[in-house]
């Protein structure tokens, strides 16, 4: 079924040109990874929400006091708290397919911008719930938006990234996945002192909702990525959003010209075998698949969201009043924030692989730890001596998982995800990861409440046994991609050998950026070869341009 009704006609930037340079490339960046924070910020909310009485009482008709929910006696039954937990990853898993076609068709762009203001409405509807049912729907709607905005994002990083910092960017894009968390369980601490009254859990969707309101109203500022813009004709603006993004707005600039006749020659090469089919996915591109797939099935499968979907519960488990229990998964969420410090400014440097590989036998030893302590907490009479040290130890080593995965399974799936396929097959291939990492969300949110209650904390050590197994997927299946342009991955792989273009395709520093005199003076005659054949080619006459390419890609787009 074709969708070409749907792809824009026209573009047109609608940033201010003051902000052409490092400012457009950070605030794009930034901004755009609102739409992670605005997840981050759903999974906390719903964590803090389980340890109100307020909200039991209101979802599940439960009039329970704080000590009975401190000594776990709610009543609740776990698999309604399952699905109530698990609905949004069901429609988020649904949404990413989707979201491959919106992604391609109509823009980068244009899908943050639907996901938002799905997001928004999903934001109200939790506002005002008046039953669970209602929830459960508001819930289900975000999911689609957060699918969207999951699948999405990634991509409009890689693509707007310099070559050699690629990892930077997404870390910053996971921080503010952490961050929207972090926000989420202080500002859930902070609304647990209005109980009795409902704005105690009623409050934190709002904030939700002035996140959604504000990551909409940006995406009429947001540029396109110059990728899409080439790929679908838009090739001035193409070659200009790259120069306004890494070049202060100067498209003859060396870096620039030669990384935008890389992104043409490869969009040429994939354009002549046609876009990427679903099952292309694993016949072209088996290994890309592999671990597209699996670095966000162990992403989930090592454990994180059975941490954090449930932390308050889990501290309160581990012998936490409900009050600290609260104050502490805000601690915890700070944490979980600095992790992705070590990722900023090393994950380029040393690779996806070594991240991954230390990232495994560390979570492997906290779950250990965690596991353990529990087993130890769980034997205790609830008035021990012994029980704050327990707990006390249970925290510190839910902090140094917590640290670990902020630094390594967090942010690099992300980044594998976004950046391994071709741009023929980006979308779709970003989908495929995406929906395995809300498919495996979704059964680990799904069977973590009724394993907590049947293994306690015997759950820990099944989950270190997976951190084990994903090192060493890692340490054989995985290549390492890190110094090498988007457009240059297929070495890496195997499967669509491209050359090796050095320093200008990537972005790689300052001093590239600038160019020697006589990397100009190269780049600049090689440019006007390339005019002259475009001229040759297409017999299109230069119009009021002053500068030679513009007239030539001016005149394609003519065309």
């Amino acid at each position: 079924m074709s969708f070409s009704w749907l792809k824009p006609k026209s573009y047109s930037a609608g940033y201010p040109r003051c902000m052409v340079g490092k400012p457009l490339l950070i605030a794009t960046s930034a901004l755009a990874s609102l739409g992670d924070a605005m997840f981050g910020y759903s999974a906390g909310v719903i964590a803090s929400n389980q340890v109100q009485p307020s909200f039991i009482a209101r979802m599940f008709h439960k009039n329970v006091t704080i000590e009975q929910i401190q000594a776990g006696d709610t009543g609740v039954d776990p698999y309604l708290v399952a699905i109530m937990v698990s609905c949004l990853n069901i429609t988020a898993l649904l949404s990413s397919f989707a979201a491959a076609y919106i992604c391609d068709v109509m823009g980068r762009r244009m899908s943050v911008r639907i996901g938002a203001a799905i997001y928004l409405v999903s934001a109200f509807i939790q506002i005002f719930t008046p039953s669970l049912g209602v929830l459960i729907f508001g819930r289900s709607l975000q999911g689609i938006a957060v699918g969207i905005l999951s699948m999405t994002v990634p991509i409009l990083q890689c693509e707007i990234a310099p070559g050699a910092e690629r990892g930077l960017f997404v870390a910053i894009e996971y921080t503010c996945l952490n961050v929207g968390y972090a926000l989420s369980a202080w500002v859930g601490y902070a609304f647990y002192f209005a109980m009795p009254s409902e704005i105690a859990w009623r409050g934190p969707y709002i904030v939700q909702a002035a996140l959604a309101a504000l990551l909409l109203a940006w995406t009429f500022w947001l540029p396109e990525t110059p990728r899409w813009l080439i790929k679908n004709g838009f090739v001035h603006e193409g070659l200009t959003t790259l120069a306004d993004l890494h070049a202060g707005g100067d498209p003859t600039n060396p870096a620039v010209l030669a990384n935008f006749r890389e992104i043409e020659e490869t969009i040429e090469r994939e354009d002549a075998l046609g876009q990427a089919t679903w099952g292309e996915l694993f016949k072209q591109y088996p290994r890309r698949a592999l671990v597209g797939i699996t670095c966000q099935l162990f992403a989930q499968f090592n454990g994180i969201n059975a941490i954090l979907y449930y932390l308050p519960e889990n501290l309160n488990r581990a012998g936490f009043s409900v009050s600290r229990a609260l104050l502490f998964a805000g601690i915890c969420a700070i944490v979980y924030c600095s992790g992705t410090v070590p990722t900023m400014a090393w994950i380029d440097r040393l690779g996806r692989r070594k991240f991954l590989l230390v990232g495994s036998v560390g979570l492997a030893l906290a779950l250990a730890v965690v596991g353990g302590l529990q087993f130890f907490a769980d034997s205790l009479p609830i008035d021990s001596s012994k029980l704050p040290g327990a707990a006390g130890g249970i925290f510190a080593a839910v902090c140094l998982y917590l640290f670990v995965f902020g630094a390594t399974w967090g942010p690099t799936p992300w980044l594998l995800g976004a950046e391994i396929f071709p741009l023929r097959a980006r979308a779709k291939g970003m989908a495929l990861s995406t929906v395995s990492n809300w498919l495996c969300n979704f059964i680990i949110a799904f069977i973590t409440p009724p394993l907590f209650a049947v293994l306690r904390g015997g759950y820990y050590f099944v989950l270190l046994g997976f951190c084990l197994l994903s090192g060493v997927v890692v340490y054989i299946f995985y290549p390492e991609t890190a110094h090498l342009t988007l457009e240059q991955l297929g070495s890496a792989f195997g499967d669509d050998p491209a050359p090796m273009i050095h320093s200008e395709g990537s972005f790689a520093s300052e001093e590239t950026m600038r160019g020697t005199d006589e990397e100009k003076n190269l780049a600049s005659s090689e440019h006007v070869e390339v005019a002259d054949r475009q001229h040759a080619a297409t017999n299109i006459t230069a119009r009021n341009n002053t500068v030679e390419l513009d007239s030539v890609y001016s005149g394609t787009i003519g065309a």
